[in-house]
């Protein structure tokens, strides 16, 4: 048990890496700040982590947008004070077209997403980390922000986006005592490939078929591993994959 109580932002909290990181984290009697835009999914997950006994306030919130990003961060810290920890989960993919086909609304929902709404979330939250001369911010990246794979041209590039960010806030943040650690999860079976085929459930079944993918609850394991070392220790990136993957492309399938 993490003795030290900890003040912890998860964007992203209403269902997959996000709600499995809280419910982990709550198990541990953190303050924890949930946000997210379905706020019926959210208040789901509140109930459940403060059943856990952890004292929790969820702020629906589209991290698109950085008014709401700006007016929850004003909330969090009214009601627990400044976060001592960022999950910078929220994130999504749409599409799997080739380049020429691609929905170009599904570009600009990932970019705002992706990019745009982790620099807000990650500006609002340094805000009060330098206040206090202490911080983390974890950065939910991609392996396909460490490779590019056919239909994956603009996902890809938000990946990378946040791996260069990621990069970025620690050159800068470290001199005022904040930590800025990356995971980089490779296949992992959550609503991500269904909300990328816009409900398509055989298709989305059909990425993880053959194999075992990872779930949510390994990436939980990694933020709770990062979050927990020692203040003078930062974990720079995770990288992970099922062992049935090498690369994104390469994955070892059964009857294949």
């Amino acid at each position: 048990m993490f003795m030290t109580k900890l003040t912890i932002w998860i964007t992203g909290a209403s269902a997959g890496f996000g709600k499995a990181t809280a419910l982990k984290l709550a198990a541990e009697g953190h303050n924890l700040v949930l946000m997210a835009r379905r706020a019926d999914r959210l208040a789901e997950v509140e109930k459940e982590c403060q059943m856990s006994g952890s004292n929790t306030l969820s702020l629906p919130a589209d991290v698109r947008i950085q008014h709401d990003i700006e007016v929850a961060a004003s909330k969090a810290v009214e009601h627990f004070g400044p976060p001592d920890v960022l999950v910078n989960n929220a994130g999504l993919a749409l599409g799997l077209d080739r380049f020429d086909l691609a929905n170009p609304e599904h570009w600009n929902t990932m970019i705002d997403t992706n990019v745009k709404g982790l620099l807000y979330m990650g500006r609002a939250a340094a805000k009060y980390m330098i206040e206090t001369g202490k911080g983390h911010i974890i950065n939910i990246g991609s392996l396909a922000g460490k490779e590019v794979y056919p239909g994956g041209h603009v996902y890809c590039a938000t990946k990378h986006a946040v791996e260069a960010i990621t990069k970025g806030m620690r050159q800068d943040l470290f001199k005022f005592g904040i930590r800025v650690s990356q995971i980089s999860p490779g296949l992992a079976e959550t609503e991500f490939s269904t909300v990328r085929f816009e409900g398509d459930l055989q298709r989305a079944h059909n990425v993880y078929k053959g194999m075992q993918p990872l779930t949510a609850e390994d990436i939980a394991n990694c933020i709770h591993f990062v979050i927990h070392q020692p203040q003078h220790v930062c974990i720079h990136d995770i990288v992970l994959t099922p062992t049935a993957q090498a690369t994104s492309t390469l994955i070892n399938r059964t009857g294949q």
